[in-house]
């Protein structure tokens, strides 16, 4: 999924049509759906990006589901993924491994294993 398909299903779940959530959300209605077709990318601006979390109710894994979206369809590493020098240090062993397809079923869940557990709250 992408940032663009992820507003446009949380705004028809709201039973929302264009016009109304970008006058709820304050937004041009041509740019939020320039951003759902994802010809624009989202705001970078993390307090709107909050607001409009709120504003669909994003809270959790959903949130950071929305924002790591938002800054993947700007082409950016999330901010709090880009400020862990043990994940960054990582990122360029798995784009190799990716690029050369090094990496698939076991051994691709093994690396995410070992990226999660750098991240991990027991970590010494």
């Amino acid at each position: 999924m992408n940032f663009g398909t992820l507003i446009k299903e949380l705004r028809i779940g709201k039973e929302l049509t264009l016009r109304q959530c970008s006058a709820d959300l304050d937004v041009d209605p041509s740019n939020w759906s320039r951003i759902e077709r994802g010809v624009t990318p989202p705001p970078k601006d993390p307090a709107v990006l909050e607001r409009w979390a709120a504003f669909f109710g994003l809270c959790g894994d959903k949130k950071l589901e929305f924002l790591d979206l938002a800054a993947l369809a700007r082409k950016e590493i999330p901010a709090d993924m880009a400020s862990d020098e043990a994940v960054m240090g990582a990122l360029p062993a798995f784009f190799r491994a990716v690029r050369g397809r090094e990496l698939s079923g076991a051994r691709l869940n093994e690396f995410m294993q070992d990226l999660k557990a750098i991240n991990s709250p027991d970590k010494e």
